[in-house]
């Protein structure tokens, strides 16, 4: 077992921690001093000195100094910094992934994939660095020249949750460094440790490189100190969220009255289409990791199967079987052995306790698990038995995303029918289609099929590369972060019009002659 006494350590997390910094100068954080407990046994990590709202203004204050500075440093510059930083996440990738375990409670293999994702975004941006590109157009009028380039944009708002602690926050503050933008980061109130620990892990890139103070920041305040007011402000052009459906209506909804920009990745209500050609060989494995996972935690978790009349018994008699594998696995996710750990807390249980019973309510039957797990080893309450529930799609619980492990069985007779049921949600996260036949994987992925923003074949919803662009549709939000083009979401695009002659002709012909 991992001595998390020694990570602890190793990582810079003491007893009592301050939770605000402009990047190598930690203030004394003078707000609220909360505890932090782990999922897996309830005991306390350790504390945090939240930032009070002056606080606040002195971190805002050092990053719009350092965005001056910053923006001007070329772009490959900024990337060789995030080299560095790549390098020192390498360093202490056991360390901070033992930390995510033990403060979030996903299962160790998750913890490391987790900073692993830091780590690939980092070699990502670094190449992106260079390639910031605009077009070059021709112009309709001659001896001039067409061009659109992209600055960047400022101050980035970035608020993350408990189920990622630390990823999302590489995820947007690499592409933002890249792009010349500064980051604030406000991390979620139940893993505040790991964003300290990434903030040491970074520090010695920040003083080795005399990068300003203000490019990366952190905030860990109460939402009473730096809640609407933090979204209102009018110095921070960009605002990346990840959270709730109804966080990031509330949150969008200030930045947007303000015009601001901001990327909302949201809930999600992710299904599994499951054909009557699919091979259920590497089906099953897909829907089990997607649905328990990280205890159901993951936005992109697996929440609905749709699956072929024709297959259903058997589809079902599978998942049973596989879920009893799951349960004498599920335990500390420290140990290398469990597959599943617990939830965030008490609040997670009681959702999931109430999706358990309202299923049943609205004339579902469960099939597998639902009950919450007491005794040795499962002291703090928060372990569950991943669910299996038949249900329909128009009841109300299945239209919401329980953050949790409950997984809805869903039955269809014809491609239309599955299409209509998979898009027949508010959200539109991540999607998936098991099947050897072309034209459905086709259709699943035209502009007929999957209305959200992940549409994946013959893989799980879950466990999304760096690679692509990630984000949803419809209540998800319509943000992107990651990869692909992401990248123009963290700048400001400008078109240029440049006339070398000596003429002045206008555009479309106008003629306007002073004598």
């Amino acid at each position: 077992m991992i001595d998390i006494k020694s990570v602890l350590g190793r990582l810079g997390i003491e007893e009592i921690n301050s939770g605000v910094t402009t990047g190598t100068n930690w203030l004394e954080g003078k707000g609220a001093v909360t505890s932090v407990h782990s999922p897996i046994d309830g005991k306390e990590i350790a504390k945090v000195k939240n930032a009070s709202i002056e606080e606040y203004e002195e971190v805002m204050t050092n990053a719009q100094a350092a965005f001056k500075i910053w923006r001007k440093m070329p772009a490959p510059q900024r990337g060789e910094i995030v080299r560095q930083i790549g390098l020192a996440l390498r360093e202490s990738k056991e360390d901070l992934g033992a930390l995510v375990t033990y403060e979030m409670g996903k299962i160790y293999q998750e913890g490391l994939g987790e900073v692993q994702e830091m780590i690939d975004i980092c070699d990502f941006a670094v190449g992106q660095s260079r390639l910031l590109n605009g077009w070059t157009m021709h112009s309709e009028r001659p001896e001039h020249r067409i061009m659109d380039q992209y600055q960047p944009l400022g101050v980035l708002g970035l608020i993350t949750a408990f189920n990622f602690p630390v990823a999302v926050w590489a995820w947007n503050s690499m592409i933002a460094a890249i792009a010349g933008d500064v980051v604030i980061w406000k991390p979620s109130s139940k893993t505040p440790l790991s964003a300290i620990a990434t903030q040491n892990i970074i520090v010695k890139v920040l003083k080795e490189n005399n990068i300003p103070e203000g490019v990366f920041n952190l905030c860990i305040a109460k939402s009473s100190v730096l809640g609407d007011n933090f979204a209102a402000d009018k110095r921070i052009p960009l605002f990346s969220v990840t959270g709730s459906t109804r966080v990031g209506k509330r949150v969008g909804g200030i930045v947007g009255e303000r015009l601001g920009k901001s990327i909302l990745e949201l809930g999600g209500n992710n299904a599994i289409i499951i054909t009557p050609s699919a091979d259920l060989n590497i089906t099953i494995p897909a829907i089990v990791f997607g649905s328990v996972g990280t205890a159901g935690q993951r936005c992109t978790s697996t929440r609905r199967l749709i699956i072929h009349d024709s297959i259903y018994d058997d589809v079902k008699k599978r998942l049973i079987s596989a879920y009893n594998q799951v349960v004498n696995k599920i335990g500390n996710p420290l140990d290398a052995d469990t597959l599943v750990g617990p939830l965030i807390d008490q609040g997670s249980v009681i959702d999931f306790k109430y999706a358990v019973e309202q299923v049943q309510k609205e004339g579902g039957n469960i099939i597998f698990g639902g009950e919450v797990l007491k005794g040795e080893g499962y002291e703090s309450g928060n372990y569950v038995v991943p669910c299996l529930a038949e249900a329909k799609n128009e009841f109300h619980i299945v239209q919401e995303e329980t953050f949790a492990p409950i997984l809805y069985m869903l039955k269809y007779s014809d491609f239309d029918e599955a299409l209509e049921i998979h898009n027949g949600v508010p959200q539109g996260l991540s999607s998936s289609i098991f099947t050897q036949n072309v034209r459905e994987e086709q259709l699943f992925i035209s502009e007929v099929g999957s209305d959200c923003g992940i549409a994946n074949v013959n893989i799980g919803t879950s466990g999304a590369e760096i690679g692509g662009a990630f984000g949803g549709e419809k209540e998800t939000g319509g943000g992107r972060e990651s990869g692909s083009d992401s990248w123009k979401a963290y700048m400001r695009r400008q078109t240029n019009t440049i006339n070398y002659s000596t003429e002045l002709p206008l555009a479309q012909g106008l003629k306007f002659n002073l004598d």
